[in-house]
């Protein structure tokens, strides 16, 4: 981690030139370009985007399935995946993840809380041998949901994070994975590991993660009691009628604003009759600092996934209903027509048996 006072101009890039700061290499411009995606069913209006930022190159990535597989069509998968040390780890997860959920014995057996907790152990052990991840030395957060029927099964290693927007409050459906952690922390130092300055030896600044396997290398101890683990936790919460949408982000997003403020920005805006491909622009462009000359927060890469429950109503009910929740906190609702996009957005519309 650098942390020399001054930016130093280090190499040209395009018409933009590297930096060094305290969060390491930036750009001395960022790079606001958006990647948008939208896709809908009868259940849901689903957006993503994602933005390189101020950061060197974009390590994120995503996925979102509406429908998981042939045999399951009825289940639904989001993720959201924060790389670091490059975007390798991040890349083979978002392809390799759902797959293997769906062929574990326990997903079979309807077991989706035991399901998701495999899978993502048996991605990591995947990686670990997969000749195209030789000598890998990245990792990456993962924060997944799935979604049947009435229920959601969120599991979480790492510190990006997904919450519930619930009658205009956030409900949490993951919680970071931070060195100081009590329990973070005894596994770190019964697998030899110590922590510094909140960092996995001095270094990781998250003590669960895909990848990272220069920390997994005691071969007396079991995957989920390494210096860093990639077990997830995993919360279980019943889809009712209350439900206006979930948002899956990498940290980016949640080092500038809280869970309320997301929750808020995302329904004022629903209530103003807004695309969520724009919300998702928008909250990105919220969170983005206007420089990195100090601190870092709103200078990493960014990805948001919106999920939006229709509860087999229209759009148009959704946004009534977000529109008087945000008439009650005291919110301005201005209505808004969906607009065209951005300048620089790029958006795709999916075909919802797209994989």
């Amino acid at each position: 981690m650098c942390k020399k006072k001054h930016d130093i101009q280090v190499q040209l890039l395009g018409n933009r030139s590297l930096k060094e700061n305290n969060m390491g290499q930036t750009l001395s411009e960022p790079i606001t370009t958006k990647e948008t995606t939208s896709l809908r069913n009868a259940s849901v209006t689903v957006a993503s985007s994602c933005m390189q930022g101020w950061r060197v190159s974009m390590e994120d990535a995503h996925q979102h399935i509406l429908e998981l597989s042939p045999d399951d069509p009825e289940a639904s998968f989001f993720a959201v995946f924060d790389g670091h040390g490059g975007a390798k780890v991040a890349q083979y997860s978002s392809i390799h993840l759902h797959k293997l959920l769906v062929k574990r014995p326990e997903y079979i057996q309807q077991n989706y809380p035991l399901a998701l907790q495999q899978a993502f152990l048996e991605c990591d052990r995947t990686m670990k041998v997969a000749s195209e991840l030789k000598d890998e030395m990245a990792g990456c957060t993962a924060v997944s949901v799935l979604i049947k029927g009435e229920q959601i099964w969120c599991a979480n290693a790492g510190d990006s994070r997904c919450i519930g927007g619930v009658g205009g409050k956030a409900v949490a459906l993951s919680k970071d994975h931070k060195p100081n952690n009590k329990k973070e922390l005894e596994r770190i130092t019964n697998a030899g590991g110590f922590v510094e300055f909140n960092r996995v030896n001095g270094n990781l600044a998250l003590s669960r993660a895909l990848g990272d396997f220069i920390f997994k290398m005691n071969e007396q101890l079991p995957q989920n009691e390494q210096i860093v683990s990639a077990e997830p936790d995993v919360e279980v919460a019943e889809l009712t009628e209350e439900w206006d949408f979930l948002l899956i982000a990498c940290d980016g997003i949640w080092d500038v604003l809280s869970n309320q403020e997301v929750c808020d920005f995302v329904t004022a805006r629903i209530g103003r009759n807004l695309d969520p491909s724009r919300i998702c622009e928008e909250l990105m462009d919220r969170c983005l600092a206007p420089d990195c000359q100090v601190g870092g927060l709103g200078c990493d890469n960014m990805t948001v996934v919106l999920v939006c429950f229709l509860h087999g109503g229209p759009w148009t009910r959704l946004v009534s209903r977000c529109a008087s929740l945000t008439s009650k906190a005291g919110q301005v609702v201005q209505p808004t027509s969906n607009g065209e996009d951005e300048e620089e957005t790029q958006s795709v519309v999916l075909d919802p048996s797209d994989k």
